[in-house]
């Protein structure tokens, strides 16, 4: 380690010179990484619902849809519209209104009021148009750009794509304000934790060579997910800032018993090698641990901070020592006095009354546990986006006006007679919550025979395969009664074809549900099982993880408990990921006073003096990393007006406050009461006398 902290001194320059060229490509790289702006598509492939969507993709070159309402349009200019959409848009593969069965001259009310009164009220009408591409391709948002570039006021366009491209263009518009909130918080917390003016600036800088690296090199993966683009940033910031703390302290104690500072530097980076080796181990393994979920957006928030937390210990150790021996001068020029109080007398405290704490913590467990068991989530993604964006307003309007809430697309075999089809669907039609289902059979059955509608229709719903029944439910997506329903339409249609297919916008959100279920409990398991075996090897001790990840939970609990008692909704993803995130990123916390105690106590300290050293020689340093990592992501979660990122980033923010008084008021209680449970289940305290 000291070899490798004197090659750094050495070459410090050329180290500048690498990051500085680096940044080119990186720059390059985070353009030409693609952004997914859909989570459904992170489901499990092997699920019937995303076979599904790839046979209407590829079978029917139907990747996506979306239903247009057109206020006060006469025939004629709707099948104008059409004309200039077919037109003017190569990804539209159908584009189909009532005008196209009944002319410019027929009237609409000549129609079978049962079908009228679902495709016409109020002088608004509907559109359907189709997209060749998948919902979220960036073909298909283009082409939903296009649509509302050539259209008017009149015209309102609704389906997941606009709200996809509504959600990209929100998180554009706001990706630099996270930034900039989360660098100017974090700059006011470290003008008071550090000696200096110039220091917190030079740290700052250090992490964002490590931000952009990591952001440039997610090339490597093709795309990521919009929510790892919003909150890679502002936690990889959140979660590395305590390396950098950590060697600058180390290069400022150095310097006082070394005079030459490259020789200081070289043993600082040596030690901050030896010391956060181990935590940040610990980070990446629960960022990994992200990786046991069935939904591979876990996979996609994982593999990026697990690389960005790599990206940030080597660019502390390298990039980090270069800039402070260069701006040396400038460092000892803005010295200051710290403002950063030493927590003495809270140290006293804590050890004094450490049997009340342990009944404090015996207390919030089950009222903390009980909140976190019974928090409620959404799953309806558009619940996330303000009310004011269009594609939330024509979702509404779709729902509110002509009752299109959950529409699902049935696949059956074409082989299928048409009284099978017609039989099959007044069942379904007989099921709580099934508004309609239309298909070419039940056309005809009420007086539209199939040879008078346009053949572009007809091959888009059927072919030598399947055929395809639309359906229509009037209950809200991600809910236990469409999540009942869709078992009922499923135990159907396996009587009349067992390799039947449901797909739609509903049947997905409901396997959403399935799987961000399973992942809940999976992840978390995982989670503590592998942080637990991390520590076992860095502490050789079997109860000190035990006690550490009691302590990390209940921080956890607590903070994933409070929405159930503020009576506030989260999105399902926080409930997934937030309890991995938390428990990686502040158990580092409680390592630090850790390892501190067993050093103390293994050169002879007694239990409450080894406890007290611990304590008051790591407050600073952990209070510092919580408001850090809390000032990184609290402003997002202020002023994001996505609530999925608003709501990720305010947990995790609250989440670093929680761990921070957590460990600091209740692990130093732990260590002292189980101190001799502790010393006969470690390697190297066991001769330890209590």
């Amino acid at each position: 380690m000291q070899k490798f902290g004197e090659f750094v001194v050495k070459h410090r320059k050329i180290i500048l010179i690498i990051a500085l060229a680096l940044l080119v490509p990186s720059f390059l790289g985070m353009k030409a990484t693609r952004v997914n702006y859909d989570i459904l598509t992170y489901l499990p492939g092997n699920i019937k619902t995303i076979q599904g969507e790839n046979i209407l993709t590829e079978d029917f070159n139907m990747g996506a849809y979306s239903i247009v309402v057109l206020k006060n349009m006469p025939a004629k200019d709707i099948l104008k519209l059409e004309e200039d959409i077919k037109n003017k848009i190569e990804n539209v593969e159908l584009c189909v209104s009532v005008a196209d069965v009944t002319g410019e001259t027929f009237p609409i009310e000549m129609l079978p009021d049962d079908l009228t009164d679902r495709i016409y009220k109020n002088n608004e009408t509907l559109l359907l148009v189709t997209f060749k591409n998948a919902i979220s391709s960036d073909e298909t948002m283009e082409s939903i750009q296009k649509l509302r570039d050539i259209t008017n006021e009149n015209v309102m366009i609704s389906g997941m794509s606009a709200t996809l491209l509504d959600t990209k263009e929100l998180l554009e518009s706001e990706m630099t304000i996270y930034v900039i909130i989360a660098v100017i918080l974090c700059l006011i917390i470290l003008t008071i934790a550090l000696d200096s003016f110039a220091a917190p600036v030079l740290l700052l800088a250090n992490i964002g060579f490590a931000v952009l690296f990591n952001m440039g090199s997610n090339i490597m993966f093709g795309q990521i997910s919009y929510i790892t683009k919003a909150i890679s940033a502002v936690l990889q910031l959140g979660v590395t800032m305590d390396f950098a703390i950590f060697l600058y302290h180390t290069y400022i104690a150095e310097k006082k018993g070394e005079k030459d500072i490259n020789k200081a530097m070289a043993s600082a980076i040596a030690k901050t090698l030896v010391s956060v080796l181990g935590s940040s181990l610990t980070t990446i393994a629960g960022f990994i641990a992200l990786c046991g979920m069935s939904l591979t957006l876990g996979s996609d928030i994982g593999l990026v901070m697990a690389k960005g937390v790599v990206f940030g210990l080597v660019c502390v150790v390298t990039i980090l020592p270069s800039l402070l021996l260069m701006f040396d001068r400038v460092i000892e020029k803005t010295k200051h006095k710290e403002l950063m109080p030493k927590f003495t007398r809270l140290s006293d405290f804590i050890i004094k009354h450490h049997i009340a704490f342990i009944v404090l913590f015996v207390i919030l467990l089950p009222i903390a546990f009980f909140g976190y068991k019974n928090t409620q989530v959404y799953y309806k993604l558009d619940s996330s986006l303000p009310d004011t964006l269009q594609s939330v307003s024509a979702n509404k309007e779709v729902i509110n006006e002509f009752k299109i809430v959950s529409p699902e697309l049935l696949m059956v075999d074409s082989n299928l007679s048409n009284e099978q089809v017609n039989k099959m669907l007044d069942e379904i039609g007989k099921v709580d919550g099934i508004d309609w289902a239309l298909s070419l059979t039940k056309l005809e059955k009420e007086g539209i025979p199939e040879d008078i509608l346009p053949d572009e229709i007809i091959s888009k719903v059927k072919n030598d395969k399947y055929k395809i029944i639309v359906i229509n439910s009037l209950y809200e997506m991600a809910t236990p009664e469409i999540d009942s329903q869709i078992k009922q339409v499923n135990e159907i249609i396996a009587k009349y074809d067992e390799n039947a297919i449901l797909a739609g916008e509903g049947p997905l959100m409901n396997d959403l549900v399935t799987v961000a279920d399973h992942d809940f409990n999976s992840v978390n398991v995982i989670s503590i099982v592998v942080i637990f075996v991390l520590m076992f090897f860095v502490l050789k001790s079997i109860a000190l993880p035990i006690i550490l990840i009691g302590v990390i939970e209940l921080a956890i609990f607590i903070n994933m408990g409070l929405p159930f008692y503020t009576g506030t909704i989260i999105p399902f993803i926080s409930s997934i990921v937030i309890g991995t995130i938390q428990l990686g990123a502040t158990i580092d916390y409680a390592i630090l006073i850790t390892t501190k105690y067993v050093g103390k106590r293994k050169e002879g300290l007694d239990k409450k003096d080894a406890v007290h050293f611990a304590l008051s020689t790591s407050i600073g340093s952990i209070v510092v990393s919580g408001l850090c990592f809390f000032a990184a992501t609290f402003g997002v979660g202020m002023v994001s007006k996505l609530e999925m990122i608003a709501s990720l980033c305010s947990l995790m923010a609250r989440g670093a406050i929680v761990s921070m008084f957590i460990v600091v008021f209740m692990l130093p209680a732990f260590l002292t009461l189980f101190d001799k449970v502790i010393c006969k289940s470690t390697i190297g305290m066991r001769k330890i006398r209590n």
